[in-house]
């Protein structure tokens, strides 16, 4: 059984910085595929951005040049540096492992930016 473990989220004022974390409970880690989704109240759970076992990144549009992805395959960590927030950027974000068995998810931890 996979686990993943959210961490970093917090209150921070339009324009600041949060760094989230995602430890994951598995071997292998670094041939896995990693993913930042958000959910804001009352909307779907969007993709943030995705990282894959070779390095590359992919970012929706929203978050391209304010938000990076990254890894430490050494740690099972996942990143996603956020600059520049925005009061739109509110939600819980989840982390997700996908696996040719099936994917799992963190328990999300809640971004709140707000003045």
């Amino acid at each position: 059984q996979v686990q993943l473990v959210e961490s970093g989220g917090g209150l921070v004022q339009p324009g600041g910085s949060l760094r989230l974390s995602c430890a994951a409970s598995t071997t292998n880690f670094n041939i896995y595929t990693m993913g930042w989704y958000r959910q804001a109240p009352g909307k779907q759970r969007e993709l943030v951005a995705t990282i894959y076992s070779s390095g590359s990144k992919n970012y929706a549009d929203f978050v391209k040049g304010r938000f990076t992805i990254s890894r430490d395959n050494a740690k099972k960590t996942v990143y996603l540096q956020m600059n520049s927030l925005k009061p739109e950027d509110t939600g819980v974000y989840y982390c997700k492992l996908v696996r040719l068995t099936g994917d799992y998810w963190g328990q999300g931890t809640q971004v709140t930016v707000s003045s």
